[in-house]
């Protein structure tokens, strides 16, 4: 049987996952890492995309 694609696009630049913790290099006086979190500009977070209709709608 086939199979049917997903009902929501998952963003081409980040494949679904939207956010990642990057370290710094430096260490919290208990001994963890410091941490920055980043999201996906393209996403801007969500892990997923609209459409390509529901971007814009060009008119003549």
């Amino acid at each position: 049987m086939p199979q049917h694609p997903p009902a929501s696009r998952i963003c081409r630049d980040c494949d679904g996952f939207a956010t990642a913790a990057i370290t710094t290099g430096t260490c919290h006086p208990d001994g963890t890492r410091q941490t920055l979190p980043v999201t996906c500009p393209t996403c801007k977070g969500t892990g997923r995309t609209a459409p390509a209709g529901a971007l814009a709608t060009v008119r003549r």
